[in-house]
């Protein structure tokens, strides 16, 4: 009894693979309802044929809800955008795709990754915090936002 509802309890894992040009679509309506400024299929699709980007996505119960794509350059990777369906935030799927985007990283051959997030951005600093991500740098008035121009942040983790 016990075992039956622990299972019926039990949150589904999250399952995270590499993306491939068939998630181009999903990719940029994903990037579009996350960004103020989203990339268009045809802009994912070039970078998820360029051999230097690494991009993986994740789906829960079948259905896509989020990706991570990342460049490469000689030892360093930058995460150039990440992203998770408003509607699963807060369970843990950003950090599961984190963690096997930066092994596959470091599997790569990169030693340190790094992105820029939006100083505001309160849950995304907390989870690449979280992760071992610290600051190295601040560009200002870099995003656009409703009040204005906002700082960004440039974070920086080490690998292996």
């Amino acid at each position: 009894m016990i075992g039956w509802l622990a299972r019926l309890f039990r949150r589904p894992e999250p399952s995270v693979s590499e993306a491939s040009l068939r998630d181009a679509r999903a990719i940029a309506a994903l990037h579009a309802r996350s960004f103020r400024r989203g990339w268009s299929e045809h802009e994912i699709e070039r970078m998820l044929s360029d051999k230097s980007v690494l991009a993986h996505r994740v789906s829960l119960d079948g259905r896509f809800c989020g990706f991570v794509v990342s460049r490469i350059a000689a030892d360093e990777a930058e995460i150039l955008s990440v992203a998770v369906d408003a509607s699963r935030r807060g369970a843990g799927i950003g950090r599961r795709l984190l963690q096997i985007h930066l092994g596959r990283l470091a599997a790569r051959g990169a030693r340190a990754v790094f992105l820029e997030v939006e100083d505001g951005n309160a849950p995304a600093r907390r989870l690449y915090e979280s992760m071992g991500f610290r600051e190295v740098g601040r560009r200002k008035a870099y995003y656009p936002t409703d009040s204005g121009p906002a700082p960004a942040l440039v974070l920086r983790r080490n690998l292996g």
